[in-house]
């Protein structure tokens, strides 16, 4: 199972991003390995929000109702419990500008035991997982 996170949606959709490529060629593999992939519904609501900012939220809607549609991804959605144990790293963090997102995906992977990450945030170096290359 890798999670993903924000970074590497926005960059698969967003031509000028300064990942596209390495993005594309990642999500290429990820294909062909037919591997286990998860979100939140945090980091979508990010992707949603950044998409919208950068190429509008029609072009978001329609991108986000396809991670819906796909079913390639399983999406998690933290109850509170999570909440609360995210906003403990949230404060834990707090000199690192790590986000609340973040800390949402730190502890969902956490409690479902997956250290695989597909992201461009260094951030999740501070908690031990692997980042995809």
């Amino acid at each position: 199972m890798i999670f993903v996170d924000t970074g590497p949606l926005l960059a698969r959709y967003l031509v000028r991003d300064q990942f596209h490529q390495h993005a594309l060629n990642i999500w290429a593999e990820l294909e062909k390995s037919h591997e286990r992939l998860a979100t939140s519904s945090f980091v979508l609501n990010e992707t949603a929000t950044l998409l919208g900012r950068r190429a509008g939220n029609i072009f978001a809607a329609e991108r986000l109702n396809n991670i819906y549609a796909s079913h390639a991804f399983q999406i998690w959605r933290p109850d509170r419990e999570d909440e609360l144990r995210a906003l403990k790293l949230f404060a834990k963090f707090s000199d690192q500008g790590v986000s609340f997102t973040d800390c949402i995906s730190f502890t969902l992977m956490i409690s479902r035991h997956v250290q695989q990450v597909f992201t461009f945030d260094r951030h999740f170096d501070l908690v031990g997982f692997k980042r995809l290359p």
